[in-house]
């Protein structure tokens, strides 16, 4: 029976130890375990998955996947960090910009300004394509200038009353519709998530010009997956020599925690709707090319 304990132990559990963490090879394959028929069986997976919501609140969704192997899980987490889909500005024409920024500096904070816009709604621009289209661009205008407050106080020293403009905001970037946008999107509202990002400061005559591109690509990650339990799961028991023989840590093995946050762009629902369909697509293309090999 102690042998089967451990058997079942190595096959469900993750168990930390003082200087390691053991258990965590797959084993999920026919012949691992004497006595344990682990061969694929596509209905006992289906009856043993499960994915349960924990929280889900404006742009955070968390929720448990359980019943799925470390590998699997791990390859949606990494899609949901990399490869799923946004809008962001790629490039910036500088028609005017004398504020103390940059140009390669201020197009740099242009581009991780988050923007407002369903990427599902856009076709990927073609490589070498300069211009852009109302399908695969959006095009937003940045045009500011800082001016004196001639009602302001001789005395004051506040350059919120002494300046107009003075702080570029990413509210005073606008949707320049590109083509026949305006027909094809009526009623969209395309324009950053954050209202307050702070883009450049300016003083009297200073002023920033420039147009933007945005497109739609996988440069940016628009989520972030971690544990937010309120079990960190810290190992400093086992600094205790009065202690560290009578506590025992383990995880389920098959059972991950996911904490998706969204910048805006995508509720986090839809995120994991189309981390899943990227999930799907990949497995199918493996399919695809194991079926195209010749059988010999």
């Amino acid at each position: 029976m102690a042998a089967k304990r451990r058997t079942e132990e190595m096959r469900d559990r993750v168990v930390l130890g003082e200087f390691g963490v053991r258990n965590v090879h797959t084993t999920d394959f026919p012949g691992n375990y004497p006595g344990y028929d682990d061969a694929w069986d596509q209905l006992r997976f289906e009856e043993g998955f499960r994915v349960d919501v924990v929280r889900e609140e404006d742009d955070v969704l968390e929720f448990d996947m359980v019943g799925i192997d470390a590998a699997i899980a791990n390859a949606f987490r990494r899609i949901l960090l990399a490869e799923v889909p946004t809008m962001a500005v790629e490039k910036v024409f500088v028609y005017n910009n004398t504020s103390i920024v940059q140009d390669e500096i201020l197009a740099h904070r242009l581009g991780l300004i988050p923007i407002r816009a369903d990427p599902r709604l856009f076709e990927y621009r073609n490589q070498g394509d300069e211009e852009g289209t109302e399908i695969d661009t959006l095009q937003f205008q940045l045009k500011i200038k800082c001016s004196r407050n001639p009602q302001a106080a001789k005395e004051s020293s506040d350059p919120n009353e002494l300046y107009f403009n003075h702080k570029v905001y990413s509210k005073h970037m606008t949707w320049v519709p590109l083509g026949n946008q305006t027909d094809l999107f009526p009623d969209a509202d395309f324009r950053p998530v954050h209202d307050d990002i702070l883009i450049a400061q300016l003083r009297p005559g200073q002023e920033i010009d420039v147009l933007m591109h945005c497109v739609k690509g996988i440069g940016k990650k628009v989520a972030r997956v971690a544990n937010a339990r309120l079990d960190t799961f810290s190992r400093e028991v086992f600094r205790h020599e009065g202690l560290k023989n009578l506590v025992r840590l383990a995880r389920v093995r098959n059972h991950y925690i996911f904490s998706v946050e969204s910048m805006g762009i995508l509720p986090p629902d839809v995120l994991v709707s189309e981390a899943i369909k990227i999930l799907m697509g990949k497995c199918q293309r493996f399919l695809n090319e194991l079926d195209s090999v010749p059988m010999e």
